[in-house]
């Protein structure tokens, strides 16, 4: 069993938001009553940017909420951002199609990559082949983005990532367990990903600190995306131990949270008083100088949520209350209710590995991806609830629940229960790029970005396709062996 096992088209255009769910209002309340908060209540979410001009990189539809975040990397106090361009030979990748997913598809289309970095795309008859650069033909193939996945916890050869020395702990950190040689994440690079959340466990509330990693680089320090990559939370059933401290239940678990995450917010507050010299720099904390960056929005808190009572209290505490970057990373059985809620406070869903919900009301199987996306009207309810929509949804595996690889299977379940194809693309690649912060680098194929992507022998939600070549920051670092069996 692993270490978490057990247990957006903008504003749905057929269930418009004109008015605030029962639940919505409770949290609008709730938010006005919180001393010194930003309102983030149905209606304040930001409307949805006008569309981007034909052929150029879009913009988000989802109202993600991290005001607070800085501008650019350079700006970050607390984070430490991994390296870009290593050095990787001149490379021309010519497809039958490239999916650049923020922009429509190219038919025979070429990618030409060099230092890690995508240096041109676009149709072969119009981008030259420069000098020295080697041409690598793929045929018939898709090629596409390499795939994200915000809830791994096989980046490292060891899989027990719940080191509960108390309820809450904040010291802890998986960077140091980065491993690039071992059969889970090679398997991983078979499968089309390129980029992982590497997250502790649910055995405490507080985990500790993910790492957001590459599958493949010469070393571990050379794959490093961002850490920080997140803050792992879990509520309520596995942190759950009946052992008699605050741990013990719900209200318990919620208070613990609470109190632990009050602390790093007073310290985030005296280093931005000694900052703007208003005050003494405080003493230096381990344990609370990671929560700083929590604070100042340099990455999200990634909660292990689930049911709706569940995912109400992870809107109430962590995205009201104490007004966190917040991402959902289960969201499963009937929490897809606080679709609306979710939209109008900005806090996306990255879905799984749970994929369908049986709903007792209706006697009918759910797809929890699709419900989440449409929304819709429910059993009781008075008013139909906006769903998340194209830009608010992402896919995981909670892998080794789900084996890594299979991620594209996930989302060929989401898709066979309702989610629509194209969402369900971006929720493999874009979208969980842009939940964690790290769009500007991965998740889409644009000019400046990384050079990850998959060069598939079909539709890659089509589970009959399979890669063949996998190319992380500018290197061939996956070959499909001829002798392996096809459909």
């Amino acid at each position: 069993m692993s270490a978490d096992s057990n247990g957006p088209r903008a504003r749905n255009a057929e269930h418009p938001a004109k008015k605030a769910p029962a639940a919505g209002l409770c949290l609008v309340l709730l938010a006005a009553m919180l001393p010194g908060q930003e309102p983030a209540s149905p209606g304040s979410a930001k409307p949805a940017p006008a569309k981007a001009a034909p052929g150029s990189p879009e913009t988000s539809q989802f109202p993600l909420w991290h005001p607070r975040r800085p501008a650019s990397e350079a700006e970050h106090q607390v984070v430490r951002w991994g390296p870009r361009g290593l050095p990787s030979p001149g490379y021309v990748f010519r497809a039958a199609k490239v999916l650049p997913i923020t922009m429509p598809p190219i038919e025979d289309g070429v990618v030409v990559t060099r230092n890690g970095r995508i240096e041109a795309i676009g149709p072969a008859k119009t981008v030259p082949i420069p000098d020295g650069y080697e041409l690598v033909d793929c045929g018939d193939s898709i090629l596409l983005p390499g795939l994200v996945d915000l809830h791994c916890h096989m980046a490292g050869a060891s899989f027990d990532l719940n080191d509960t020395v108390h309820a809450t702990n904040p010291e802890f950190r998986t960077l140091d367990l980065v491993g690039m040689e071992h059969d889970q994440i090679r398997a991983a690079r078979a499968g089309g990903i390129s980029t992982v959340l590497y997250l502790p466990g649910s055995g405490s509330n507080m985990g500790g600190f993910g790492t957001l990693t590459k599958t493949w680089a010469p070393t571990a320090e050379q794959a490093l995306v961002r850490f920080p990559g997140s803050l792992k939370i879990a509520q309520a059933g596995n942190p759950e131990r009946g052992s008699g401290d605050l741990s013990t239940d719900m209200m318990g678990m919620s208070e613990g949270i609470r109190m632990t995450l009050l602390d790093g917010k007073r310290y985030w507050e005296q280093h931005e008083a000694w900052q703007q010299g208003r005050g003494e720099k405080p003493k230096f904390d381990p344990t609370l100088e990671l929560l700083r960056g929590l604070f100042r929005h340099e990455f999200p808190v990634s909660v292990h949520t689930q049911i709706y009572q569940v995912v109400l209290e992870t809107l109430r505490l962590l995205r009201l209350e104490l007004g966190l970057w917040t991402v959902v990373v289960h969201g499963e059985f009937d929490a897809y209710r606080l679709s609306g809620n979710a939209l109008e406070a900005g806090m996306p869903i990255a879905a799984g590995p749970r994929n369908y919900h049986f709903d007792r009301t209706t006697s009918k199987f759910l797809g929890l991806a699709q419900v989440w996306h449409d929304g819709g009207k429910y059993y009781a309810w008075r008013d139909p609830v906006p769903g998340v929509g194209r830009d608010g949804i992402g896919i995981n595996t909670d892998s080794p629940v789900v084996p890594e690889e299979q991620l594209p299977v996930q989302a060929a379940i989401a898709v066979r229960l309702g989610l629509p194809h194209e969402v369900a693309l971006r929720a493999l690649t874009i979208n969980p790029a842009r939940f964690a912060g790290i769009d500007h680098r991965v998740g889409s194929l644009e000019v400046g970005k990384d050079a990850d992507f998959g060069i598939w022998s079909g539709d890659p939600i089509d589970p009959r396709s399979h890669v063949r070549t996998m190319v992380i920051s500018g290197q061939i670092c996956y070959r499909r062996s001829a002798q392996r069996p096809v459909w």
